[in-house]
């Protein structure tokens, strides 16, 4: 395993691809035509995110040779494998696309490492809301804003579910998951997009709570990323029902996603778990 002062060269690392990233992101989010097409029903796909995707490969590439590289633009032949490897890289170029073709900010570049199954180094940058935010294990969490300056973040200290904000999907929220988060009786939800942006207002304590309570599995290069910065700030990342991400498993696992602090999060999981 890495030493937290390997971790933050890992981080800084990190953070040189994702502003190399964020430019291309914000050169094509100027322009009037992003080259839109669908992968799959509700599910888009533009130029940023395979300009982005393309740079990325070739920018971490260069600096952790070797390294597989799952990122969601890539063929999936190019990181054939990976799961026998103990480090690996996990790579969402435009985390929100559905958010970056409407033009409302919420999208971000993401980036992941995870050592031995465990997510342990991060960034996630969003270009259009003028925030970073790094991570990693044995270092802590921060938010750098578009002045470079950097502040520590860490979960908040709520104690119940009745008192907690939680973050849900902008576009993802369908009646299985509304019924499962009437269960956990929450103050107030608030859509947000971007599973790595829900993460990392739960790492800033922005809100309590990040529930994606469905049946549907959940792909690593969304989860590393968000993963490591709640760990680092205090909290915890899993599936809704409790189960960690195995980051030397399968591409997508889990049901749903679920952060918050550990008294929030173990309170979420115990009720979840009785549906």
């Amino acid at each position: 395993m890495m030493s937290p002062r390997d971790r933050q060269i890992v981080v800084d690392k990190l953070l040189a691809a994702a502003r190399e990233a964020e430019k291309i992101v914000m050169r094509v989010y100027g322009e009037a035509d992003f080259g839109t097409e669908l992968k799959g029903p509700n599910d888009p796909v533009t130029r940023a995110d395979r300009e982005a995707n393309t740079l990325l490969l070739e920018h971490l590439g260069h600096d952790f040779p070797g390294m597989p590289i799952v990122a969601e633009e890539s063929d999936p032949s190019t990181y054939a494998d990976f799961e026998k490897e103990r480090t690996a890289l996990f790579v969402d170029p435009v985390d929100g696309t559905r958010e970056f073709v409407e033009r409302n900010g919420e999208f971000a570049v993401m980036i992941g490492v995870a050592e031995d199954a465990r997510p342990t180094a991060a960034v996630i940058a969003c270009p259009a809301l003028g925030a970073t935010y790094i991570g990693a294990e044995g270092m802590g969490a921060w938010i750098i804003d578009a002045g470079g300056a950097r502040s520590p973040i860490r979960v908040s200290t709520t104690r119940t579910l009745a008192e907690s904000r939680c973050a849900v999907s902008r576009h993802h929220l369908n009646e299985t998951a509304k019924a499962r988060l009437a269960v956990l009786a929450m103050k107030e939800l608030v859509r947000i997009g971007s599973a790595g942006i829900k993460g990392v207002r739960v790492a800033t304590g922005e809100v309590d709570v990040f529930a994606h309570p469905t049946n549907g599995s959940m792909n690593l290069w969304d989860a590393c990323a968000p993963d490591a910065i709640v760990r680092a700030a205090g909290g915890i990342l899993t599936d809704a029902l409790g189960q960690p991400f195995d980051y030397r498993g399968a591409v997508s696992q889990g049901r749903g996603m679920l952060a918050a602090n550990p008294t929030l999060h173990a309170e979420a999981v115990r009720r979840l778990r009785r549906i």
